[in-house]
């Protein structure tokens, strides 16, 4: 089976950014996987919540619903310091990553983009960071001696694609976003992912300020950071799976 491998910083991340993305591939019969390495307990909205604690236990419970309504096949949260990513032993994190990404082996994978996305948010680059890194370091022999990969055997993903946007939030940190190589059509499932954005209650307070720049756009779109073959694109793609190995192509479009 086809397997695509999503990361992300937040509870929430996975609705606003790949929500449609991956509904559309599930829809597929691509095998669909989400990590979120944080359970958002440093969030400034907090819902009903009187504590860090409580307010991740929240979001965890708010994150897996969201994952049902995406019919995400494996979702799993880890427990990474939310607002301190980039503090974090980098060697360390990347490995963890990498060792699932060895064990789930799958043939895209999906990431936050190195500048942080639209929001600029250092989390976000930190995850897109970390993801790269695994993505890449997953494929060889030689890294991590010293991190205990242990026995698991090398796995080469065959591409890796960052979130991106045709416009930047002027009330936000400036970006440098990255150019948009890959145009999804997730205009059928855009009432699915509101549903699954709207499953994190404690955040609601977000929809109301990013909602429509976030969950109402027809496409979702992505840049091509990495891929096993080398390639120079003449066309903007239209399916994320297009040229892996498996899979028929329906590639692009100019």
């Amino acid at each position: 089976m086809l397997k695509l491998l999503c990361t992300t910083a937040h509870p929430d991340d996975e609705a606003w950014a790949f929500g449609g993305s991956l509904l559309r591939y599930r829809e597929q019969g691509i095998e669909t996987h989400l990590i979120c390495l944080t359970r958002g307990r440093a969030a400034t909205n907090r819902g009903e919540a009187t504590s860090a604690d409580e307010l991740g236990a929240t979001r965890t419970q708010e994150f897996y619903e969201a994952c049902r309504l995406l019919q995400v096949s494996r979702a799993t949260i880890l427990d990474y310091p939310d607002g301190s990513l980039a503090q974090l032993n980098f060697l360390e994190v990347a490995a963890d990553l990498a060792r699932r990404i060895r064990e789930i082996k799958p043939q895209v994978v999906l990431t936050l983009g190195l500048e942080g996305t639209v929001t600029a948010h250092v989390d976000h680059s930190t995850v897109g960071l970390l993801t790269t890194a695994a993505y890449h370091w997953a494929a060889r022999s030689d890294p991590f001696t010293e991190y205990h990969l242990g026995a698991s055997q090398p796995h080469r993903a065959q591409k890796l694609y960052y979130t991106t946007a045709l416009e930047t939030w002027p009330e936000r940190q400036p970006v440098s976003l990255s150019p948009v190589t890959a145009r999804i059509e997730v205009r059928k499932y855009m009432e699915t992912k509101a549903a699954a954005f709207r499953a994190h209650r404690s955040q609601s307070a977000l929809l109301v300020t990013y909602g429509d720049r976030t969950l109402r756009k027809p496409e979702e779109l992505f840049h091509l950071a990495a891929a096993a073959t080398p390639q120079v694109l003449s066309a903007v793609e239209i399916d994320l799976f297009a040229g892996v190995k498996g899979r028929a192509d329906s590639d692009s479009a100019a």
